[in-house]
């Protein structure tokens, strides 16, 4: 069996990492942030918890994805990795933003991250029960 979206959704899930990364950068050198500090600037705070927010999410995201891959399907794992991207996105737009924005973004991406776990270890349980 092949992986390929879901390889793919997992290439985009990091491009879209490495995106907060340069952003909080970016961010650093317009309002002025020197490392290792991490406060200061309203709009900097708000880019800095986009990206760690999205590490925080990382590690319940790609295994949940991967195991929902491989025990359901590719498709429906690509699927719900591509909400799960989509959500990050409306996140950041809406985070960066105003802070009281980011309620739609975070729902949307939690709800897929649950969604590919629930998924994951209902799959897992099944397959050990029969």
């Amino acid at each position: 069996m092949t992986y390929h979206f879901t390889a793919l959704v997992t290439l985009l899930a990091i491009l879209f990492y490495f995106f907060t990364s340069v952003s909080v950068a970016r961010a650093r050198a317009t309002y002025g942030i020197q490392a290792p500090a991490i406060s200061g600037n309203p709009e900097f705070e708000r880019i800095f918890r986009v990206q760690m927010n999205t590490l925080e999410f990382l590690p319940v995201f790609l295994p949940s994805l991967w195991l929902f891959a491989v025990y359901i399907g590719d498709g429906i794992a690509a699927a719900l990795g591509a909400l799960w991207i989509i959500g990050r996105i409306v996140y950041y737009v809406g985070y960066t933003r105003a802070a009281e924005k980011r309620g739609p973004g975070f729902g949307i991406q939690a709800l897929a991250a649950i969604a590919l776990w629930v998924g994951a270890l209902g799959a897992v349980g099944w397959r050990l029960m029969h």
